[in-house]
């Protein structure tokens, strides 16, 4: 069996362990409110927003596109053929 002694050691450890995972952890959150802080401190503005130039569609799809469906049809049918 186990004795208390060895339980007691890994309860232990798992404090320290969790402990120190805390610990780390909480000093990240204020470090990085910190930076956030001083960034928004020193660089107030930020660069305003560039507009994306809104491209025209590559080519305009014609309204009557026999040969596209005609290909599709194709298609379909074969699928359905085999399946």
């Amino acid at each position: 069996m186990m004795s208390p002694h060895l339980l007691s050691d890994g309860f232990t450890l798992m404090a320290y362990g969790m402990g120190f995972v805390f610990a780390f952890l909480t000093i990240l959150v204020v470090a990085i409110g910190l930076m956030s802080r001083c960034i928004d401190r020193f660089c107030p503005q930020s660069l305003p927003p560039t507009a994306c130039p809104i491209r025209p569609p590559a080519r305009a799809a014609p309204e009557d596109d026999t040969v596209l469906l005609a290909v599709l049809t194709a298609a379909v049918h074969r699928y359905r053929s085999t399946r």
